[in-house]
């Protein structure tokens, strides 16, 4: 069996430069951060249903008669909950339509402003949604979707920037490891959303949402100021040319002067040279390149069932086995624990067999019945989340590897040699066709 790259000239990761480590660290925690924040309202749904239905069905919470004779929402507690739901259907699908725009934004402006502007601004609107509205006994549903909206618009700017960047630094040798490990910053930031929500959840809802569009804001300023988004910006040959270097240094020393030209450099690193600027790809060509539409529809079936857990696990967890509400969302973080190691396992199998569609296939499979089994946990903490962690590394894993490695594979493909500008729109083609099927399970649930 031939070995991949990795394997033949050194360790991976002795390839790369602090450059590197630094922009798999700021991209890596720059869209945990997003994720934190998103995964905060999963995490308080029970509190936000008991503070937006009458003290009649609210005795757990002590507010004055007026306010809800003026202001309540909801009759009950069920209508409040099928809000909610509404609410996840409203975020995918503007997610879902945002990350198309965002696709072709981020492959003709700058990645950088495009992500620092996203997590800046998707920060203030969860800072209005929670705390502001909190503060003001102002219950609107209008406004909670007009906020929602626009939160899942600006939040769709984070990850075809982030894989797009990833895509700029890091090359196909041992790319399903690197994006494997990577892809964990969306479980981390599930993690980090967990504990930041289950630690401030006693003092009110709202603070779990004011601590996270805080840190969220502070990283979009951060990004904003330190993320390179290719090593041309600092005179690194780009990963084309540094896997076209490499592809010539196994070629015969001795091949004739009639291909000497064949080995002239394609890149050049002197003062006052300028970067070729190349055209980005459209929309249309983007999804008729090889693998794109196959890959987006099946994302769309496993995003349906990774969100089902994201938006909703929490809260399952809670009304059916009456555990705590912070204790579930403690609880909760095994299944993006079961995810972290179930993209990094599997994205360095399918380096070493360089296939990926057995591995994905494969996985998928078990997940059937891994699904099964969790259905049918009983009512004890550890054996449900020795159960979730299985479920989410057969579910999370898969669906870690399609949106960045398989992606940035999408979108480095030999018809686009020398186009890196369509990285992001692929990404975005293939993550929001998963978030349209991600928004049709929450509405028919």
């Amino acid at each position: 069996m031939a070995w991949p790259n990795i394997f033949q000239r050194g360790t991976l990761f002795s390839r790369f430069s602090h450059h590197h480590v630094v922009v798999f660290l700021l991209t890596f925690f720059s869209y945990s951060l997003l994720h934190a924040s998103r995964k905060t309202f999963s995490n308080v749904k029970v509190s936000i249903s008991k503070q937006w239905t009458p003290s009649a069905f609210n005795k757990s919470i002590r507010l004055p008669v007026e306010i809800w004779s003026s202001n309540h929402l909801f009759p009950s507690a069920e209508e409040a909950t099928l809000f909610l739901g509404t609410l996840d259907t409203i975020f995918l699908f503007s997610y879902a339509v945002g990350l198309f725009i965002s696709g072709i934004v981020g492959d003709r402006l700058n990645l950088r402003w495009v992500l620092s502007f996203g997590m800046c601004s998707s920060a203030l609107v969860v800072f209005v949604f929670g705390p502001v509205t909190e503060w003001l006994h102002f219950y609107n549903k209008g406004l909670y979707c007009c906020l929602w909206i626009g939160n899942g618009l600006l939040q769709s700017t984070g990850w075809p920037c982030v894989v797009a960047v990833m895509g700029n630094w890091f090359g196909k040798a041992g790319r399903g490891v690197v994006f494997g490990l990577w892809s964990a910053c969306a479980s981390v930031g599930n993690i980090l959303g967990a504990c930041l929500a289950s630690s401030v959840l006693q003092y009110g809802y709202e603070y779990a949402f004011l601590v996270t569009a805080a840190v969220q804001f502070a990283g979009g300023i951060i990004i904003f100021f330190g993320l390179l988004v290719s090593p041309e910006e600092i005179g690194i040959p780009g990963i084309e040319a540094e896997e076209n270097f490499e592809e010539d240094s196994h070629r015969p020393l001795i091949n004739g002067a009639e291909n000497e030209d064949e080995y002239e450099p394609n890149y050049s690193i002197q003062e006052g040279s300028t970067i070729t600027q190349v055209k980005a790809i459209s929309f249309y060509q983007a999804c008729c390149l090889p693998g794109v539409i196959p890959y987006s529809l099946a994302y769309a079936c496993l995003k349906l069932v990774n969100y089902s857990f994201f938006f909703w696990l929490p809260f399952y967890l809670s009304n059916n086995f009456g555990w705590k509400e912070a204790e579930a969302d403690k609880l909760s973080i095994w299944y993006d624990v079961g995810g972290i190691i179930g993209g990094t396992l599997q994205g360095f199998v399918s380096d070493v067999l360089q296939k990926r569609a057995p591995v994905l296939a494969l996985s998928l499979l078990l997940a059937v019945g891994s699904l099964v089994g969790y259905s049918r946990s009983p009512n004890d903490k550890s054996i449900n989340a020795l159960l979730m962690a299985v479920t989410g590394f057969f579910i999370g894993g898969p669906s870690n590897m399609i949106s960045s490695a398989i992606s940035a594979d999408l979108g480095h493909q030999e018809l686009i040699q020398g186009s890196s500008e369509a990285l992001a729109t692929v990404t975005g083609i293939v993550d929001g066709t998963g978030s349209i099927g991600a928004a049709v399970g929450q509405k028919t649930q």
